[in-house]
């Protein structure tokens, strides 16, 4: 295996971020997470309250040979809506803003990049902002998998998650983990 690359995003949720990249070909692991903030170890209360600046976000690691990043930026402009400013549907405040935090110069211009090619996807503009990199603090173990572990037993799974999984699954069926019989 070659050496995994690793790219952080913030699209709103991280439970709906995560469980989309999770079945993406190429991806090794997903870590829900915060970055982009002023205190120190937020907690998810913290983080949720507005006042820490940070984003929920994604921490993907993943295989270069297998996925490149272009896919991913691509995958990530067609899963959340980035023309929405500290908004993803019900989900309001800078914690839930688009965003990318390049770890380097070159996925600073991919970021970039991204951002031109997917303008012609949306009505608005791309409102997706190019952060920092800087201090991540992986999210509390319960929000790892969420989805996964939860399922649509949680009302905000089955009413928002759910139905952007199948969107994804649908149109990126010859990209999954697994054939979409098995999904």
């Amino acid at each position: 295996m070659s050496n995994l690359a690793v790219v952080t995003l913030a699209g709103g949720c991280f439970w709906c971020t995560e469980a989309v990249f999770n079945e993406l070909r190429g991806v090794e692991s997903v870590v829900s997470g915060y970055i982009g903030g002023s205190v120190d170890h937020p907690t998810y209360e913290q983080v949720c309250s507005g006042r820490t600046g940070h984003a929920e976000a994604v921490r993907i690691a993943y295989d270069p040979d297998v996925v490149g990043l272009d896919d991913l930026l691509d995958i990530f402009f067609h899963t959340h809506d980035p023309t929405t400013l500290n908004r993803q549907g019900a989900d309001t405040g800078t914690q839930y803003r688009s965003a990318i935090f390049p770890a380097d110069a070159a996925q600073r211009d991919a970021a970039e990049a991204a951002i031109r090619r997917n303008q012609a996807v949306w009505d608005a503009p791309i409102v997706t902002t190019i952060e920092p990199d800087s201090t991540w603090y992986p999210a509390e173990d319960y929000h790892q998998r969420y989805f996964e572990r939860n399922g649509t037993a949680n009302g905000y799974c089955a009413a928002v998650v759910a139905p952007k999984l199948a969107k994804f699954r649908k149109g990126y069926a010859a990209r999954l983990k697994r054939t979409a019989a098995s999904v």
